[in-house]
């Protein structure tokens, strides 16, 4: 067992991953087999008539692909006590909670210690690459790790996010330290309920530990670049603090000012050094190894809608790699980067056939048929999907939508990821993130994708970089009140632009949207001009209060890239905040 280890044995892990990825096809007919056989008395698939059968075959025939809203019901009744067996056989012990960032709106989803086990897998696993490529000694990790406080539902069980249930995991932390990865930070700053409490904290027990710390890391990329965004403003008062041996008096919690008294002790000559550090930066750059001079890498999820923060955390970290972490969702898990000097925005993740039984919807015609048949027959009800196919059966260069069934009670799930099958390890497909299915700014027929947002926004973002402006943070809106319908942008921006500057990139957003609909649609004026709408500074911040003011961890907070009409309390947030609109002229 992982946490009966001293050290980690990465040679081990490695030739195991081999092995098992060598034998795909075999592996995820057992994995599927070891998943029936555990839950085929679940009142789920007692219902769908597999009678015991454990195959491939049968499962596809007789279980349906579902979504959240098709399961949900079965959830509830978990949730609010019933103790029969509904999903799973053995009962569910805690409840995950999503973000609800991506359709504003959190789900829970069951956790178990199945899934903790996977966890435990996949970071061991590209740990095991990871340390081939960039090894650390023993040391200690700056994590900026937050736990979103745990509730009880109804029936008793524990709730809270994924995370929260890791970190407060034992196994996890005996993890940590089988990959000389502990943290800087106690646990009681952790597990803190007031985020920006804790974020100083950590900042401050990495300040403390400069020296030690190699590993800078954290769930997602906006974590990490929202705390040094957050250390430009208080890096005086740290410095006070360290000083003086002192903790600020902005720390008001009980149990992390004795936590953190036991490592503040009156340090001057540390003081100074970091205010000489910081002092004699331009603009923050470098900040990060000049702070911590012995990191290795900063690490976590850096593609999907983090790809956008990847231009600050570069600046912030100058020359340390940039590492992205695994692929997964509150779900569960699907591939680990094992590839980790690959560049975040190149990365891939091979899927780890014994976590789960994965298929794959193919993507690309299905869109292609849907769009022919709404063409064809404008009343048609019915959308016809091809057939997914199983974890060896894609082919390299399609794009697919996942599907998952894992031990904690999902079957045939579709988890709403779209990935690009870029080639194979061995007999297992490695795979490229693309974007949310549903994340699309769509009017017409057109489809603009997360990742078709992102392109058009860097492309823009730089007539602002050449005022010396960053792009703080930006997101997307289909105004269905004008007529015709056209699409927002949300920017913020750290200073103060030209109207012309402005006017021009919105010009070059509409430009750089590419899509063939979209295109055509502009030029007949079904699809009105793009708009952009510059809200004020600290409009981003409040919808990241907003979110965790709902329970939301920052680990686990990612900006909405599209927000959905049903997303009210965040439109609202951004209609209180424009400070200025501009129409595209082109």
């Amino acid at each position: 067992m992982l946490e009966k280890m001293e050290i980690l044995d990465v040679e081990k892990v490695v030739r195991d991953f081999e092995e098992m990825t060598n034998d795909a096809e075999n592996v995820q007919r057992e994995t599927l087999k070891l998943i029936l056989e555990e839950n085929g008395c679940a009142e789920y698939l007692q219902k769908l008539g597999l009678s015991g059968r454990t195959d491939p075959e049968s499962f596809k025939a007789c279980v349906p692909v579902v979504t959240f809203k098709d399961v949900e019901p079965y959830i509830r009744r978990v949730a609010d006590g019933d103790l029969s067996p509904i999903l799973t056989g053995k009962p569910i012990t805690a409840l995950s909670r999503s973000s609800g960032t991506t359709q504003g709106k959190s789900k829970f989803l069951p956790f178990n210690d199945e899934l903790m086990k996977n966890t435990l897998q996949i970071f061991s696993t590209s740990f095991a690459f990871r340390n081939r490529e960039l090894p650390i000694e023993n040391g200690k990790a700056l994590q900026f790790n937050y736990s979103s406080k745990q509730t009880k539902t109804k029936g008793g069980l524990p709730a809270g996010t994924a995370t929260t249930h890791i970190f407060r995991n034992s196994q996890f932390r005996n993890a940590m330290k089988a990959m000389q990865s502990q943290s800087c930070s106690p646990v009681e700053v952790i597990f803190g309920t007031d985020l920006y409490q804790s974020l100083y904290c950590h900042l401050l027990c990495g300040l403390l530990f400069r020296e030690e710390v190699q590993l800078v890391s954290s769930s997602f990329a906006f974590s990490i670049v929202f705390a040094f965004r957050t250390f430009e403003q208080v890096w005086k008062e740290l410095c006070a603090d360290i000083r003086e041996g002192i903790l600020s008096s902005r720390v008001t919690s009980p149990c992390i000012r004795s936590a953190m008294a036991k490592l503040l002790k009156p340090d001057p000559e540390l003081a100074d050094l970091i205010e000489k550090k910081c002092s004699g930066l331009n603009n923050w750059h470098r900040l990060i190894p000049e702070l911590f001079p012995n990191v290795k890498y900063i690490y976590a999820i850096m593609t999907g809608s983090m790809e956008s923060y990847l231009k600050k955390l570069r600046h912030y970290a100058a020359d340390v790699p940039l590492v992205t972490a695994d692929y997964g969702a509150s779900e569960g898990w699907i591939g680990a980067n094992i590839n980790p000097t690959v560049p975040p925005e190149s990365a891939t993740y091979v899927v780890l056939p014994n976590i789960g039984y994965f298929e794959f919807i193919p993507l690309k015609d299905n869109i292609e048929k849907h769009l022919q048949d709404k063409v064809n027959d404008s009343f048609l009800s019915v959308e016809v999907e091809p057939k997914p196919v199983g974890l060896t059966e894609v082919k390299v260069g399609e794009e697919y939508e996942v599907i998952i069934t894992n031990f904690a009670g999902l079957y045939r799930y579709r988890l709403g990821d779209v990935v690009r099958v870029t080639g194979f390890h061995n007999s297992t497909p490695e795979l490229k993130f693309v974007c949310r299915r549903n994340l699309m700014l769509t009017i017409n027929f057109d489809k603009i994708t997360e990742k078709d947002l992102q392109l058009a926004v860097e492309e823009a973002a730089k007539l602002i970089s050449e005022e010396n402006m960053d792009l703080v943070d930006f997101s997307s809106h289909v105004d269905v009140s004008s007529d015709p319908a056209h699409c927002v942008i949300y920017w913020e921006i750290s200073g103060e632009v030209s109207d012309e500057v402005l006017q021009e990139c919105c010009n070059c957003l509409d430009r750089s949207f590419l899509d063939h609909d979209y295109v055509n649609a502009r030029k007949i004026n079904t699809i009105g001009p793009l708009e952009l709408r510059v809200v004020r500074k600290g409009t981003f911040q409040k919808i990241l209060d907003h979110y965790l003011g709902l329970g939301a961890a920052l680990s686990q907070f990612k900006t909405p890239r599209c927000v959905g009409p049903t997303n009210t309390q965040v439109l609202q947030i951004f209609c209180d905040n424009v400070a200025k609109n501009y129409y595209s002229m082109v």
